[in-house]
């Protein structure tokens, strides 16, 4: 199982040191950068979670967290906050930047164990429902949720019939379906719907998904599977 990795980000050396040692000890991986344009340095897309300093040199914690909500790499990493200042406005405007919590200084070390624990717990319980939602080949991705395919993080503009025909096939890899059957579960009690129909859907969609397309396989007399 790998190993959790933490960045810890405040311009206090010795506050770094503390708190690398202690996460360390719960069995992280603790990186710690003195301000925010150092940990823009480094590859932050590559941590579960960051601690950030909010009253930092040139660049504050809010802003280095607003750069990387803007970039998709990093928009997903779960945020929390360490600050001297525990107004009100401060809170709001760091749960308005999507801080998963804020912790106000002076702390103690349990505390921040607890809420470092409570962050991943809900980012782990929040990936496990959005992957449920996703079914995928490689680089062939269908958000069910979102009702979007995409090739290589690049979004495929599919009809509604196309996108639940490559869902019927990609939920059931290796499964044949006559097009009796594709016609009974996508076009249900339509009426007028010939076996072409379905024939031209598999045609456009196969142009779609690009490198994919021959993950279609025809079975002559029986039907359609996408073949792995």
């Amino acid at each position: 199982m790998n190993t959790t990795k933490i960045l810890v980000v405040d311009d206090e050396e010795d506050l770094c040191e503390i708190l690398k040692f202690n996460l360390e000890i719960e069995g992280y991986e603790v990186d710690t950068a003195f301000s925010a344009e150092e940990a823009l340095k480094l590859d932050i897309a590559s941590y579960q979670l960051l601690l950030l300093d909010v009253m930092m040199g040139e660049m504050s914690g809010f802003k280095l967290a607003s750069l990387l909500r803007k970039n998709e790499k990093t928009a997903h990493i779960p945020i929390i906050f360490l600050t001297a200042k525990d107004t009100e406005n401060d809170m709001l405007t760091g749960f308005n930047l999507g801080a998963d919590d804020y912790i106000s200084k002076p702390f103690s070390i349990r505390q921040v164990a607890a809420r470092v624990k409570a962050v991943l717990r809900r980012t782990q319980e929040k990936n496990e429902t959005d992957n449920q939602d996703l079914l995928s080949y490689e680089t062939l991705t269908l958000d069910t949720k979102r009702i979007k395919a995409s090739v290589e993080n690049q979004e495929v503009p599919l009809t509604k019939k196309e996108f639940e025909i490559l869902k019927l096939l990609l939920e059931n890899k290796g499964n044949v379906f006559s097009r009796e059957e594709i016609l009974s579960r996508i076009w249900k009690d339509e009426v007028y719907v010939l076996d072409r129909t379905i024939d031209v859907n598999i045609t456009r969609l196969r142009k779609k998904i690009g490198p994919y397309g021959k993950n279609i396989v025809t079975r002559l007399g029986f039907g359609y599977c996408f073949e792995i």
